[in-house]
């Protein structure tokens, strides 16, 4: 049986990989994304597509983007990080490999990455919530991806927690990931600086003092070397993405709920809080079987892993 190539467009990289049936990559490429002109994306993925396929039987390739994809699963509807409008990604894709193509929003393939080979592999219905700069996730019932009506389900980042909370990018205010996010994370640290609090003065140090320079990969090292005030910014992150799932789980009925991302390498700084929340803010608690709260396991594979074996289930 050939394998599957499973793609993973970001902002500034794109991943590709070579998967087998059971989710294992066996080769991978890694090529700078075109960023000041998007149309030569599809030309630059079908470049490490077609090199890959020199070395491997290749029978369909799987695309992850970044974006509102169209129920046929062939045209980006709109990506906020790359100006893609109306974009036949895979038309574009298919004429220069010759092979199957499907499109999949990235954090639909990758969560269809966890449910089949990682953190949902013993479940039918599973969430995965994404937490890094922002707030991505997938929905998988009864076996299957939730996209919706238009392919655009799953933009669970966009809930609304606050009403007329912190402005979100995309336009409203008060969504969840301005608060359960690497974004949040950030703002928070450099308020505590910038208040001067003396609880703060470790996580000045690391940057002199210049706020724009802290990351939230710093406010987790400070954490887990034990700096009191990094572990309450993570643990209040973990708050809100615990209030967060527990409304979801009350709408979808997940078996388990992976939590990737970035901010999730905190581990237990982050996944007690989130526990503790979600069973706190879960309705009626005592009298519901309730999801398990899981990391996710596949890392930053999960993705192309699962673009391509959706290329293989298409």
């Amino acid at each position: 049986m050939g394998v599957t190539v499973g793609v993973d467009i970001g902002g500034t990289k794109i991943a590709v990989a070579v998967v087998d049936e059971v989710g294992t990559v066996i080769a991978q490429d890694r090529v700078k994304t075109p960023a000041t002109d998007p149309t030569q994306i599809g030309d630059a993925v079908a470049r490490s597509v077609n090199a890959l396929k020199q070395e491997h039987d290749v029978e369909a390739v799987g695309v992850g983007a970044a974006g509102f994809v169209d129920a046929g699963r062939r045209t980006v509807l709109f990506a906020p990080n790359i100006k893609w409008v109306d974009e036949p990604l895979a038309d574009r894709i298919e004429a220069l490999v010759d092979l199957p193509v499907v499109i999949e929003n990235d954090a639909n393939a990758a969560a269809w990455g966890e449910f089949r080979f990682g953190a949902g592999a013993d479940v039918d219905d599973m969430l995965l919530v994404t937490v890094g700069t922002g707030i991505g996730g997938g929905i998988i019932q009864g076996g299957r991806l939730d996209r919706g009506a238009y392919g655009v389900a799953g933009e669970i980042g966009h809930l609304r927690m606050v009403p007329a909370g912190i402005r979100c990018g995309c336009g409203q205010y008060g969504c969840w990931e301005q608060y359960a996010s690497g974004r949040a994370l950030v703002r928070e640290t450099r308020d505590r600086i910038d208040a001067q609090m003396a609880q703060a003065a470790p996580l000045a140090a690391l940057v002199d003092g210049d706020v724009s320079q802290i990351t939230g990969q710093m406010v987790t090292e400070q954490a887990q070397k034990g700096d009191p005030l990094a572990i309450e910014l993570i643990a209040d992150v973990g708050r809100w993405l615990g209030e967060g799932i527990a409304t979801l789980a009350s709408v979808i009925d997940p078996s388990v709920v992976a939590i990737g991302g970035g901010v999730a390498k905190a581990g237990d700084l982050l996944m007690a809080p989130a526990k503790a929340a979600f069973v706190r803010s879960l309705s009626a608690p005592i009298y519901r079987p309730q999801a398990m709260l899981r990391e996710a396991s596949l890392g930053n594979d999960a993705g192309v892993i699962g673009a391509a074996d959706l290329a293989r289930t298409r």
